[in-house]
């Protein structure tokens, strides 16, 4: 290719709403172009590198019995609803009516349409396990979308889905599937990607992981011990958090004028945050009320209350709910609230620690030492004791009891145990041995192609470009000629071009005959993997020069022997590429 005719150019300057790195060198490289907020075209070089990403995944998926297949992006409502989604899943999914006045949506993921699809094909156990996958366009109507490619509402995902029929057989395939994705982030060039318990959100099901592209911009917040024996997200991270056991002291009601956070009450009172208790009031879309009670010096996860409550929303409560409970709000104690109104969630961290600092349902006023088996009476047989703590940095380890390290990472593929969550609901069934009819297992396995281009970037780039791996380079090979005036310059460079062409060598060929300094900050922008420049002070050398963009190789290689050395180059890389494989 000629950068001549090259469509997409190279931009000096960064876009005014670009937070990460990759979103400045993806449009000023020349590989995407916004359209809309989360929506991008691809140019040529974009693409290039999307399809070497998406065959990485098809060799992988194929090499795993994986068999594609293509799945529509508009779909009827009723499919939805037949799932139990259309009704639970918010906004993000974007739904619409047809010239037929028919409800529709554009899918954001296609677990009814695959069991729709298979429905009709497969019945009997002796089709299964089986597992097919596709690469397609979805859509998620994502309310801030930022950081160009990593949080998008059109973009390119694989999702594979597995049938089986047995738990067995389901858990084999699964680890098989984590296996070969362990392999296809190698082969993208991601250095750094860790494989994480998750929660299973919208997609329901058993289990999840979600495999983690470590990035400084990242989304995600991921907790690990130091030995790396427990990996979660924050979502579900849990530690062991050392609770005060102490001998309960009287409680004494105590006044606290105008002392409503926790911060101002544990500094009147002259104690830690560690030694309050914390109340959080939600509510649901039926209006009804949660109470959670945490230690004072630990957020209360959403997540995970939302899980244990088996909801997909909730929202904080108003003063009017809360003092309907007979609670009082910012003064709020669980002790004689009426247990009939209000649905009580004890973390751990409170209902174990002794002689806490609570509200006294009055205003003006909290209790000293709290106990929780001491003071709730006979509220304490009617209260859901979960963990519902937000994990920190520096908790000791529920595994190892070392502090927790916390890193943030760009989310590139996920993996879901989704047991019969859909099956059953769509009546997607099998034939056993004995005739029986029964719900056929099913995982799901989604890998998002335009987050791995750019977490790659994120992981390997300099102040001047991406420096992209062989693997999925848009060109390995970008010839630079200097003062193409010169009529050897010129003939060598040609010469050269058509050369690595005719070797099947992906080559770039920049042609434009402009200055150095111009030519070196496009061919940094665009990040091939190696430079061969061509230019009169070479040439007096008879020399060309050998560099690559990461800085580990910079030769002077004899003009007659450039063309089998940069083979042999890319040959023997190739060759460690695969093996490594």
């Amino acid at each position: 290719m000629r950068m001549s005719q090259l469509v997409g150019r190279q931009i000096k300057e960064a876009p005014k709403d670009a937070e990460t790195m990759s979103h400045i060198f993806l449009v000023r490289g020349g590989y995407v172009r916004p359209v809309s907020a989360g929506i991008y075209s691809l140019l040529p070089l974009g693409r290039r590198i999307a399809a070497k990403i998406e065959n990485i995944i098809r060799e992988e998926m194929n090499a795993i019995g994986g068999q594609e297949v293509l799945m529509p992006v508009v779909l009827p409502a009723e499919m939805w609803r037949e799932s139990g989604r259309y009704e639970s899943v918010g906004p993000e999914l974007l739904r619409f009516r047809d010239r037929n006045d028919k409800n529709m949506l554009l899918a954001m993921t296609h677990e009814e349409a695959v069991v729709r699809l298979v429905r009709g094909e497969i019945s009997s156990h002796k089709q299964l396990p089986a597992m097919v996958y596709q690469i397609q366009t979805k859509y998620r109507d994502e309310a801030r979308p930022r950081g160009g490619l990593i949080r998008v509402r059109e973009f390119t995902m694989k999702d594979a889905y597995s049938f089986h029929a047995t738990r067995d057989c389901l858990e084999l395939y699964y680890s098989r599937v984590h296996h070969a994705y362990t392999q296809i982030f190698k082969r993208v060039g991601l250095r750094s990607v860790l494989s994480i318990q998750s929660d299973t959100g919208m997609m329901g099901g058993g289990s999840a992981h979600e495999f983690m592209a470590l990035a400084d911009c990242g989304e995600d917040i991921i907790f690990c011990s130091p030995d790396g024996k427990y990996k979660a997200n924050r979502e579900i991270a849990r530690t062991a958090i050392v609770l005060d056991e102490s001998e309960p002291e009287p409680l004494e009601k105590v006044h606290t004028p105008g002392k409503q956070s926790i911060a101002d009450v544990a500094e009147f009172l002259g104690v830690p945050e560690r030694k309050t208790g914390k109340a959080v009031f939600y509510t649901d879309n039926d209006d009804r009320l949660y109470f959670a009670v945490i230690r004072g010096d630990i957020e209360v996860n959403e997540t995970k209350l939302r899980n244990h409550l088996g909801l997909s929303e909730i929202a904080f409560a108003n003063d009017h709910q809360i003092r309907a409970i007979g609670a009082e709000p910012g003064y709020a104690s669980p002790m004689n609230v009426d247990a009939e109104k209000v649905r009580i969630i004890f973390d751990h961290s409170a209902r174990e620690s002794a002689n806490l600092v609570v509200g006294a349902n009055e205003p003006d006023y909290h209790y000293k030492n709290f106990n929780f088996h001491r003071d709730m009476g006979e509220l304490a047989g009617r209260v859901d004791v979960v963990d519902i703590a937000t994990a920190r940095e520096g908790d000791p380890c529920p595994v190892t009891g070392e502090p927790l390290q916390m890193f943030r990472g760009i989310e590139v593929g996920n993996i879901f145990d989704l047991g019969t969550k859909y099956s059953a609901q769509m009546d997607l069934n099998f034939l056993d041995e004995n005739g029986k009819a029964r719900p056929v297992l099913m995982g799901c396995y989604g890998i998002g192609v335009g987050r791995a281009m750019a977490a790659v970037i994120e992981q390997s780039h300099d102040k001047s470009g991406p420096i992209w791996p062989l693997s999925i380079a848009p060109f390995q090979a970008h010839i630079c000629a200097l003062d193409l005036g010169k009529h050897e310059v010129r003939e060598t460079a040609e010469k050269l071009y058509e050369d690595l062409a005719a070797d099947g060598i992906e080559v770039l060929f920049d042609d434009r005959n402009n200055k150095a300094g111009f030519t070196f900050a496009d061919a940094d922008l665009i990040g091939v993997p190696y430079r061969l420049t061509v230019s009169p002070r070479n040439l007096a050398q008879d020399v060309i020069e050998l560099k690559s963009r990461d800085g580990s190789l910079k030769e002077m290689v004899p003009a007659g022997e450039i063309r089998e050395h940069v083979r042999a180059l890319l040959g023997r890389l190739g060759q460690k590429i695969e093996e490594k494989d």
